[in-house]
């Protein structure tokens, strides 16, 4: 742009949108080529308006085993427990679309409480995301979907929820010990107990894999108990995570703090996330602004003394 060249306003937002709208359909085309086997997760799929802060863009589980790794040898037509989980009875998948639905109950729950701070300064809110996002993706290798596709896969998920969750512990209990003696702070100290039981139980139920069995020809998968017991753990360590959150903020801000303490740089800071900028007004369309304004007709107004004759005229011709 040069200096002394004024930007209208109204062509920088059209060239904006005709950008983000470029933009989206090279996503959907890439989308729409892609094989199911290559789709991070169904949420992809899902629109944007659907798709919760936390999960919408969720980067992947750094270590992972690799693909070609045939973790049932004896069996043709499946390598790996992902695959396993995509050929279960019907039945089955319908039950842990059950199970998982109750899940999302509980993770809009959980965005409802952890999007509303910002993150910047407060590693209690980056932990809560950080184990969401491994949790959702266990979920969805439960239905065959997501990254996730070896049984070490989802072990190796469920120790990085393991560290998480000890990180989160220890934090927690900083906050806790700053923290007058009050039912918060029992609270507090109760959640984290459960975290600590959740992430082992998560521990145990990921190492569980589905069994598949050739009878004559025709493969039989089993992995129900496996899933269900697994979607349930992260249920319930959702549900731990996000009272953490709310009697962390409770601790952290509600209770006067000792002459000492004040002195201290807080261990976070609680500060709700700035919503997103909106227009006050609704932008004109482009065509709206450049088309010219045609005058319109006015109302010929009468003078009253003509009105005056005229009605005198009316009297006289009667």
């Amino acid at each position: 742009l040069g200096v002394n060249k004024t930007v209208d306003e109204n062509e920088f937002i059209d060239a904006s949108r005709l950008v983000y709208d470029g933009v989206r359909e090279i996503r959907r085309a890439v989308l729409l080529n892609r094989g199911e086997e290559d789709v991070d997760s169904d949420t992809e799929w899902e629109e944007e308006t659907d798709i919760s802060e936390i999960g919408s863009v969720r980067p992947q589980v750094e270590s992972r085993t690799e693909s070609l790794i045939d973790e049932y040898p004896d069996i043709s037509g499946i390598t790996n427990a992902r695959e396993a989980m995509k050929k279960l009875p019907d039945e089955e998948k319908a039950k842990i679309a059950q199970q998982v639905e109750v899940f999302r109950v509980e993770k809009r729950a959980f965005d409802r409480e952890v999007s509303k701070w910002d993150d910047q300064g407060n590693d209690v809110i980056v932990l809560a995301k950080h184990m969401c996002m491994i949790m959702m993706e266990m979920t969805d290798f439960t239905r065959g979907r997501g990254p996730l596709k070896t049984t070490m896969d989802v072990i190796n998920a469920a120790k990085k929820i393991s560290e998480a969750g000890t990180k989160l512990d220890k934090l927690a209990r900083a906050i806790a010990d700053q923290c007058p003696e009050s039912t918060t702070k029992k609270d507090l100290l109760a959640y984290l107990q459960r975290i600590a039981l959740y992430c082992h139980q998560l521990n145990i139920t990921s190492k569980v894999k589905a069994d598949v069995q050739n009878v004559s020809g025709e493969l039989i998968v089993s992995g129900l108990d496996s899933a269900t017991s697994l979607i349930q753990a992260a249920k319930n360590l959702m549900n731990a995570v996000v009272l953490t959150v709310k009697a962390s903020y409770v601790a952290s801000t509600k209770y006067r703090k000792t002459e000492e303490q004040t002195k201290l740089a807080p261990l976070v800071v609680w500060r709700m996330k700035a919503p997103e900028k909106k227009p006050l007004v609704r932008r004109e369309a482009p065509e709206d602004v450049k088309a010219k304004v045609r005058k319109g007709a006015g109302v010929k107004q009468t003078s009253p003394l003509k009105m005056l004759s005229d009605f005198e005229g009316l009297q006289d011709s009667d």
